[in-house]
């Protein structure tokens, strides 16, 4: 900041300290002969780095103003000693006639800029030090890192794993959530698998008439095959994909559901596509396969389709009238009981209930994909899901007595309940259910 100016101080003699009048040659108290004093050496490294003496210093090396009289003699050394070495240097006095110097201000003088003094023994170009010290950046590494969900101490490494305890961490999708408008779905690993092999696609659109369009589609991955988790989340990715472009244009909704399955059949095949050496380490694994089923819900129409065994079941919204289930498994229990070999309570019971007849996958034997359309007379909720929830609700009884009342009102609560069934249960298996309302609500109608 600024510096008030201070007033040259007369100058002494050097032997006695006796004040000089200007133009005196002996000092009149002792007789010391002042032309005897040395020069004013031209460098001047002793600086005090404060903004008068700084200004000072700066202003003694600067032609002084003078009168008629001539240029005032050079101010003497100030005496010897240790207080020398500190003391700022002054401007050389003033002609009394002539008026005062105008100050000079202080500029920025970096200390590292000053020349060091040999014969001082003293340096002055050490760097400036800054007036913050910047904090080191952190390690990249440790700032990404996840911290154990067990012990809350150690790093999570690349496979998943505590450092310290060992404990598996939750993956992304152990558990899942979404909400598009009315539509809500829910997903969970379960209690027993180490990892959610489900996946699930849910949005609304328009169609060209400009009602509503509302898309479930949930897939479950075939465990016994290579990557179902990769396999469920292609085939959901592009059957969603694919309805929401198809339904705008003005498709049929029932035709706009095959297309979608065998689109979705070809993105899982795609995943066989692996490099030559891929299956020279692993000759004996499967093609990742899955299974899918969706729902199209429009103003007036319902829509459902599949391969595989997850299902779609219908509950009225005022539980007026029966719920009802809309798919048929493609499975072993299935194609007994159609045959007649057995009742259901039997086939079930079986321990390959469940064996697959249809997937999407390279190693599938034939795509058929199963498509029905439904026209509802009262509203109600459609709830699809894969066998990880229905197998605590098999009946469509059972799965209407789970479901929450307000499940129209409240989709991603029902959903939340429906899959706490399933937990509570036993959740062998993972668990995803989709729930939508029919008829599709005004409100419902936008982009996906």
């Amino acid at each position: 900041m600024s510096q008030i100016p201070r007033q040259a101080a007369l100058p002494t003699c050097p032997s006695c300290a006796e004040p000089l009048d200007a133009g005196d040659r002996f000092c009149g108290a002792c007789g010391y002969d002042l032309s005897a004093v040395p020069p004013r050496p031209d460098d001047t490294p002793t600086l005090t780095m404060n903004g008068a003496e700084v200004s000072a210093a700066l202003g003694a090396q600067m032609p002084a103003a003078h009168g008629a009289d001539g240029p005032p003699p050079p101010p003497p050394p100030p005496p010897p000693g240790p207080a020398a070495a500190a003391a700022p240097l002054s401007v050389a006095p003033q002609a009394p006639a002539a008026p005062p110097a105008a100050p000079v201000a202080p500029p920025t003088v970096p200390a590292a800029s000053v020349s060091p003094d040999p014969a001082a023994g003293v340096r002055f170009d050490r760097p400036a030090e800054p007036e913050e010290y910047p904090l080191q950046a952190p390690d990249p590494r440790l700032a990404v890192a996840k911290v154990c969900v067990a012990c809350r101490a150690g790093r999570v490494d690349d496979d998943g794993y505590c450092e310290n305890c060992g404990h598996a961490q939750p993956r992304e999708r152990d558990h899942m959530e979404q909400e598009s408008g009315p539509i809500a779905a829910v997903s969970d690993r379960g209690l027993r698998h180490h990892r959610n092999e489900d996946s699930f696609t849910v949005g609304h659109t328009a169609l060209p008439d400009g009602g509503p369009a509302l898309v479930a589609i949930v897939c479950d991955g075939v465990s016994s095959a290579t990557r179902p988790d990769d396999a469920s989340y292609a085939a959901a990715q592009t059957a969603g994909r694919t309805l929401l472009a198809a339904l705008p244009q003005g498709a049929h909704p029932q035709q706009a559901m095959h297309e979608a399955i065998v689109a979705a059949s070809h993105a899982v095949n795609a995943l066989a596509e692996e490099p030559a050496t891929a299956r020279e380490h692993a000759p004996h694994q499967n093609a990742p396969a899955c299974t899918l089923v969706g729902a199209i819900v429009t103003a007036g129409l319902l829509v459902v389709g599949w391969v595989g065994d997850s299902r779609v079941y219908w509950v009225p919204a005022d539980r007026s009238s029966p719920p009802a289930r809309l798919t048929e498994d493609d499975s072993w229990a299935a194609q007994m009981v159609s045959a007649g070999l057995m009742n259901e309570a039997e086939a079930y019971a079986d321990e390959r209930a469940h064996a697959i007849t249809g997937w999407l996958g390279a190693d599938a034997y034939e795509l058929e994909p199963h498509t029905a359309a439904f026209k509802p007379d009262r509203p109600g909720v459609v709830i699809v899901c894969t066998d990880g929830l229905w197998n605590y609700a098999e009946a469509a009884e059972e799965m209407a007595e789970a479901l929450p009342l307000d499940a129209a009102a409240r989709p991603l609560h029902a959903a939340q309940v429906l899959v706490g069934h399933a937990l509570d249960g036993g959740g062998h298996d993972n668990v995803t259910v989709a729930l939508v309302p029919f008829p599709a609500p005004a409100q419902g109608a936008g982009s996906a």
